[in-house]
């Protein structure tokens, strides 16, 4: 895929305010460690994830969005009415129906005109919304589109303490760790045509492959998730491993010349294996799950908000989002910086 008029004019996003540690999260199944023989601080050790954060309780997540996106509305001097299409794309959502994108909109106050709907893609959400959304601005169908997530892990974390106390296994704690990851927090992506008055990083095209057959490695069941950790892990680098050589190809680009990349943040281990597999060194990458933790769809884009704001990502710089989801899928956009 690639696009000639596609302008990345805001970024903004809204931290969840509720620091939670590991070491907390761990002091909470201790009785778990007790039976199992577990050492503490078993889930940073395998991680490298110190903190992650949650939401006051009874914030509600199109709230949280909302703000994101009136963030960056804001900076880009965009007002709400030239939107023309709203996407919720988010794996949390506030109610089965009707979608999560209607009460983001009635706050935005977006107009008649505007395309209002939640897309869902497991944790690559916010970069399949991207990229939806690009395409109606290179068909010429839109100037504007906003595409905000909200993420809350306190529900699924709390979920998963309990049935982990309840269920004292290592089969159990094998599959149920990986979910005490999990953070909070809210993101907008604003993207037009240049038209508007707001230039940004030019968005220049992007690849994706998948692998379906280990759909079943990662699931979220309402109040349960379950993750193979390692299998996700082996498999998910092979599907990046060919997809990173098909979006280098698409783009003309060589893997020395890529200069930053964003990737999604599930921790060290994965970091590690995923730039490995391409030959990028960890330099040429900015991480926050050291601190954020893995924030589903909003890893990607807030790490790349954090990037821009501390001057990692710089004029002229070729930037890579590195995105995969369980399912297997993967996605990964090429950027102009500027």
């Amino acid at each position: 895929m690639r696009y000639t008029k596609v302008s990345l004019s805001g970024l903004a996003y809204e931290l969840a305010p509720v620091v939670v540690t590991s070491a907390a999260l761990e002091k909470r199944v201790a009785p778990v460690y007790e039976k199992l023989h577990l050492p503490q601080g078993q889930l940073e050790a395998l991680t490298g994830i110190r903190e992650r954060r949650w939401w006051n309780q009874g914030v509600r997540l199109p709230e949280a969005a909302a703000r994101a996106g009136k963030k960056a509305l804001e900076k880009a001097g965009v007002p709400a009415s030239a939107l023309g299409a709203l996407i919720y794309a988010g794996v949390c959502r506030d109610a089965s129906e009707p979608a999560t994108a209607c009460a983001v909109a009635a706050q935005l106050g977006v107009s008649r005109d505007c395309a209002v709907y939640d897309l869902s893609n497991a944790c690559l959400g916010v970069l399949s919304g991207i990229v939806d959304a690009a395409n109606r601005i290179e068909l010429g169908q839109i100037r504007a589109g906003l595409i905000v997530s909200c993420e809350s892990a306190r529900e699924i974390n709390e979920s998963m303490i309990a049935s982990m106390l309840a269920r004292p296994t290592m089969e159990h704690f094998k599959l149920s760790i990986a979910t005490l990851t999990g953070g909070s927090g809210a993101v907008a992506v604003l993207l037009t045509d240049g038209s508007l008055g707001a230039v940004g990083p030019r968005l220049l095209g992007g690849a994706a492959q998948s692998a379906p057959e280990h759909w079943d490695l990662c699931r979220w069941d309402r109040d349960f998730m379950r993750t193979d950790a390692a299998a996700v892990l082996k498999n998910g680098v092979e599907l990046a491993r060919g997809t990173w050589k098909k979006f280098i190809d698409e783009l003309g680009w060589s893997a020395g010349g890529v200069d930053k990349t964003i990737c999604h943040q599930v921790g060290g281990p994965h970091r590690a294996a995923v730039l490995g597999a391409f030959g990028v060194p960890l330099e040429k990458d900015f991480a926050t799950y050291e601190y954020l933790g893995n924030i589903g769809t909003v890893s990607l884009p807030l790490t790349a908000a954090l990037a821009g704001e501390r001057g990692f990502l710089e004029k002229g710089d070729k930037v890579g989002f590195l995105g995969i989801g369980s399912g297997l899928n993967c996605l990964m956009l090429g950027w102009e910086w500027r």
